[in-house]
């Protein structure tokens, strides 16, 4: 079992199992991820339920809180209490929310067609922002990025479970977070950096799925400059990216990668000749 040290709830288990392998059935042990719903009360009222792994709890809370709009800065945040045995979170702001979310928290989970800046959601079309992002990376850098994801990512590697994420700035900076929901990964990182005061204008998020228009509108209301991922974008993904003045890197596999938008912030590497 693995613990998180700010609660006391597994995020992976072991299981005794059948097992059907080279045509034999056979008994063995198997690891899998835990999926825990997080209910989020503001200012005494429920804004939303997240369904997540049960680490990092108030980075997650956090960072959807600044994604949805809800909080502009950390200074907006009275207090955050995780209840894990019930199941919540308990958020004090130094606001009223007044009913601009009344209409904005329900999340459509899945990709569709659209045209640039034709938001899915009202929230989204107010709090995406266009990069000014100036960070320039060498090739290599970007390689090493996916290469340091792929290493951290132990527990996918036990499970297959969980979606990995991390933000760095090309160099020295790498922080790491995993999460059962692409989106609670990337808000784990944000959260991490709104609670240290971290800039991440010239910050890269790196991820382990594909670059959907919703993971792009999420990098874009985060800040960063460029997403990195192992997988592939979407048309409309690229369309917003190139929009929004964000750097889309997709299959960074073997040493090799595919720049969709805004290659200027990647540097030809200079020739041997």
């Amino acid at each position: 079992m693995n613990k998180d040290i700010n609660n006391d709830i597994d995020v992976m288990t072991d299981q005794n199992i059948v097992r059907y392998e080279d045509g034999k059935l056979f008994e063995t042990t198997d690891s899998y991820v835990t999926e825990f719903p997080l209910t989020i009360m503001v200012n005494g009222e429920e804004f939303a339920t997240v369904i997540c792994s049960p680490d990092h709890m108030e980075e997650l809370v956090l960072g959807f809180l600044a994604s949805e709009g809800a909080i502009l800065k950390r200074s907006e945040l009275k207090s955050i209490q995780i209840d894990d045995s019930k199941g919540f979170a308990h958020v004090e702001l130094t606001k009223d929310l007044g009913d601009r979310f009344e209409y904005s928290t329900k999340r459509m989970i899945a990709s569709c067609c659209g045209k640039s800046r034709e938001f899915y959601f009202h929230n989204d079309a107010a709090i995406a922002k266009t990069s000014m992002s100036h960070i320039k990376l060498q090739p290599q850098q970007v390689v090493n990025m996916m290469t340091r994801l792929q290493s951290a990512s132990t527990l996918f590697k036990r499970t297959g479970g969980l979606h990995n994420a991390a933000i760095s700035d090309g160099d020295a900076f790498f922080e790491h977070r995993q999460d059962i929901g692409r989106h609670n990964a990337l808000d784990k990182l944000y959260g991490f950096c709104l609670e240290r005061h971290i800039p991440v204008r010239d910050k890269v998020l790196i991820f382990s799925g594909r670059i959907s228009s919703e993971i792009l509108i999420k990098a874009a209301k985060i800040g960063v400059g460029v997403i990195l991922s192992k997988s592939a974008p979407t048309t409309l993904a690229v369309t917003l990216a190139d929009d929004l003045n964000i750097t889309a890197i997709g299959f960074c596999r073997d040493g090799n990668f595919s720049v969709y938008s805004h290659p200027e912030r990647i540097e030809a590497v200079p020739s041997q000749e």
